[in-house]
């Protein structure tokens, strides 16, 4: 091939989210003189990672967003791009059922290769009435779009059950949401420095990643850190993440009188540094698909104490303890103690390299899937 092959990635922006991150760490690694990536957004403004893409030689196709009072415009808007841009054979959509327009545009121009990858899995019952009230329409779609993909990707079985149904549990392709475990690996000296760059020293760091939203339950990540920092007052709650319920949280921290050992930090691009500073990585989300944060705490030696609702298939170290979103916040506190206690932090490169997490390894297989296909073959 004289030119790499592009492929067209969809996503809403491309922030710091786990998808987000784990296409980038596949895009950093894949043989870009025989793949190259682009991407189509829903969003005018820049995203968190868009200069490092145009770096790279991606390209970034800006859409509206896909609200009910703009479906007529951007269905008029695919057709115009797709017009316009014959030469995508691959799609690779990380927008779950939303996909399903730009498939169905895809369709009608004769795209042969439409991947949609499932990145999680709601669950209806804990979310608010707001997004209970987008289940049928959410569904709906889901059934859609399985019909007018030719690839099911996903991170975990529960994920692609819930995008492609049990029917489909067996066409699944697993794409790990793979790092880079050295550039996370533990060191003692490593994490003295960063806590001291930091100004955390003589501090138990309690770390969390994730965006502002209700899938990764922050009001009861607060709860749990009320009744850990009652125990342990020289505690801090790091929040590293962006979004919506950010306002909302703060109050609630403020009205706790925790002002003082809660820190919001918004979106971060030095997250080794911060990983070597924590000393236990909390997680108390809904629902996940497999969420690289997870991963990447790992891959820093982290004990992580996470709800009992995300796939067993994130655990990857013994320090990895689970619990039921059922029990109270002392009862977390109190596991959260536990391991600390029992786990001795080391370098687990190898496990996470064994586990088959590792990015060099999945982006040569990644970059051999995209060629197989785009050649017609299985």
């Amino acid at each position: 091939m004289s030119e790499p092959i592009r492929i067209l990635n969809l996503f809403t922006i491309m922030n710091r989210g786990g998808a987000e991150t784990m296409v980038m760490n596949y895009y950093r690694k894949i043989d870009k003189t025989k793949v190259q990536f682009d991407f189509m957004v829903h969003r005018q403004e820049r995203g968190a990672y868009d200069d490092e893409i145009e770096a790279m030689g991606g390209r970034i196709f800006r859409m509206c967003p896909i609200y009910p009072q703009n479906i007529f415009r951007y269905k008029r808007l695919l057709r115009e791009f797709f017009d316009t841009h014959p030469e995508y054979r691959i799609l690779h959509s990380h927008m779950s059922e939303l996909g399903y327009f730009a498939f169905k545009e895809a369709v009608r121009h004769h795209v042969p290769v439409r991947i949609c990858h499932a990145h999680n899995a709601p669950v209806f019952k804990s979310e608010t009435w707001k997004e209970k009230l987008k289940r049928l329409p959410r569904e709906c779609l889901a059934k859609k779009i399985r019909g007018l993909s030719t690839d099911f990707f996903t991170c975990s079985e529960v994920a692609g059950e819930w995008l492609f149904g049990r029917k489909n549990r067996y066409n699944l392709q697993f794409m790990p949401n793979a790092i880079d475990s050295k550039s996370f690996s533990y060191n003692l000296q490593k994490s003295i420095e960063a806590k001291k760059s930091l100004g955390w020293e003589n501090k138990i760091i309690i770390g969390h990643v994730g965006r502002f939203c209700p899938q990764k339950n922050h009001n009861f990540l607060i709860d749990i850190f009320q009744a850990f920092h009652q125990v342990h007052s020289e505690s801090m709650l790091i929040l590293v993440g962006s979004g919506d319920l950010m306002g909302p949280i703060k109050k609630k921290v403020r009205s706790l009188g925790l002002d003082e050992s809660v820190c919001f930090l918004g979106n971060r691009a030095d997250m080794s540094l911060l990983y070597s500073a924590f000393d236990l990585f909390l997680f108390p989300s809904f629902y996940e698909g497999l969420p690289v944060s997870l991963v990447e705490a790992q891959a820093a030696g982290l004990p992580c104490v996470v709800s009992d609702t995300i796939s067993c298939q994130t655990k990857i170290l013994p320090s990895y303890v689970k619990v039921s979103l059922q029990e109270s916040p002392v009862t977390w506190a109190e596991q959260m103690d536990s391991i600390l206690l029992r786990w001795k932090r080391k370098d687990t490169s190898s496990e996470i390299k064994q586990a088959g997490f590792d990015i060099t390894t999945n982006a040569e297989w990644l970059t051999q899937y995209y060629i197989n296909r785009f050649n017609g073959n299985e």
